[in-house]
């Protein structure tokens, strides 16, 4: 039976007013320096998105993520040789994210211009799909992982995702994974981007503690004219 649109409300509520409390789950550390393209996205040198860098000076994450600097590490709580800590010189959420005080999930994207460039980085070979992070391992943690997980997963039928998440899904700019209550990103790692054959398909948009209800992503192929757009009024 599908959920109404009641239902539907506060399990978006329970996901933004939680957006800070868990992450990866039922994954493993990743190798260090592996993903040189993943950044957390930090308050006060606090742990709250995640990100990927997309160019020497621009990051990827989601709109609602509340942030002011940008950490490339494994450890995000250690010193490390290759780490970088990088302030944002400008945040770029989409026009279309908020209107009259209202968030459209569909919308979630932002682009954050960093202050100083960052090394080049490439994408690995062999990779299929993957979500990674610094959030916690399980839902009742407390505190957000020093060391990047990652968790495989698979991605889900669109008609599925909206027959669960009904107007809250929107085909054309979301696309979803399976969620089996035991492997799963959560709110800790929203703005993470999905990893798919070493090519970025999403930005983790939002979710929910229950295994029949997919995770949804907002996907970025339908993003990357506004993408290029923004880099190019930006430089």
């Amino acid at each position: 039976m599908k959920p109404n649109n009641l239902v539907i409300v506060q399990v978006i509520h329970v996901f933004i007013i939680g957006g800070m409390e868990s992450g990866i789950i039922g994954g493993k550390e990743a190798k260090p320096h592996s993903r040189p393209y993943m950044a957390s996205i930090q308050y006060i040198n606090h742990h709250t998105c995640g990100g990927m860098l997309i160019r020497q000076d621009y990051v990827l994450t989601a709109a609602h993520c509340l942030n002011l600097s940008v950490n490339l590490s494994h450890n995000i709580t250690k010193v490390e040789k290759s780490q970088q800590r990088i302030p944002v010189m400008k945040f770029i959420q989409h026009p279309m994210f908020k209107q009259n005080k209202e968030e459209d999930y569909s919308y979630d994207i932002m682009l954050l211009k960093v202050f100083s460039p960052s090394p080049t980085v490439t994408l690995l070979s062999n990779v299929k799909c993957y979500i990674a992070g610094w959030g916690l391992k399980t839902p009742k943690g407390e505190q957000a992982s020093d060391v990047m997980q990652e968790v495989k997963l698979k991605l889900q039928f669109s008609f599925e995702c909206k027959n669960k998440w009904q107007h809250y899904f929107n085909s054309e700019r979301m696309i979803c994974s399976v969620s089996d209550g035991k492997h799963a990103f959560c709110s800790g790692d929203s703005g993470s981007p999905l990893i798919c054959n070493t090519k970025p398909q999403g930005i983790a948009s939002y979710t929910f503690n229950d295994t029949t209800y997919p995770q949804v992503y907002v996907k970025i192929s339908y993003f990357l004219p506004w993408i290029k757009k923004k880099i190019k009024m930006n430089d």
